[in-house]
């Protein structure tokens, strides 16, 4: 092995080295909020169309909800995380830790909050039954996942990753109590 082949693979471990001790040196929050949130955590499920007549009763108001899912092993700090539809209703995530594989369902109406469940306390349904997007953004306000159904339904990442759009929502037949933004007074 000549004299330059030895220094450069020398330069390589150190370099290599160097980037370990980096990586470990970066405090959890720094880690958390480089990216990998679009890997972690995922809207797994929209069940936007609550079962039975959209009264607005708070029975009604919790049927329809979304789960949140964080897919990696590590807990996840969603304080200050939003989820929000396509006209910018917004819910902001307060203290909540989601624990790794683990989810935690967003519903609409009031309740108790607990490290499962946690409520918007709204008063009127969120989710339009026809067409909507639920958009879920870091604390950085950077979007971190989306799940949309009727008019351009899908999600934006590009990719499926397993999630089941289809399960649990009414598409055909919305049985008149639709929550359609033209129709319903607010």
């Amino acid at each position: 092995m000549s004299a330059s082949s030895a220094a450069r693979r020398l330069t390589a471990l150190a370099l290599v080295a160097g980037s370990v001790v980096a990586a470990a040196a970066l405090p959890a929050s720094a880690v958390q909020d480089r990216g990998p949130d679009r890997q972690r955590v995922v809207i797994s499920h929209v069940q936007y169309n609550a079962p039975g007549p959209d009264t607005r009763s708070n029975r009604s108001l919790n049927g329809e909800w979304v789960n949140i899912t964080n897919r990696s092993s590590q807990s996840v700090n969603l304080r200050g995380w939003t989820l929000r539809n396509s006209e910018g209703d917004r819910y902001t995530f307060r203290h909540l830790r989601l624990d790794g594989r683990s989810t935690v369902k967003v519903h609409t109406g009031f309740g108790r909050d607990t490290r499962h469940d946690v409520y918007q306390d709204r008063r009127e349904h969120i989710w339009d039954n026809r067409s909507d997007r639920a958009t879920l953004s870091n604390r950085r306000g950077a979007v971190v996942d989306t799940e949309s159904w009727g008019r351009g339904r899908g999600h934006d990442r590009g990719d499926n990753r397993g999630h089941d759009r289809d399960r649990g929502h009414d598409r055909g037949d919305n049985r008149g109590h639709d929550r359609d933004r033209g129709d319903r007074q607010r």
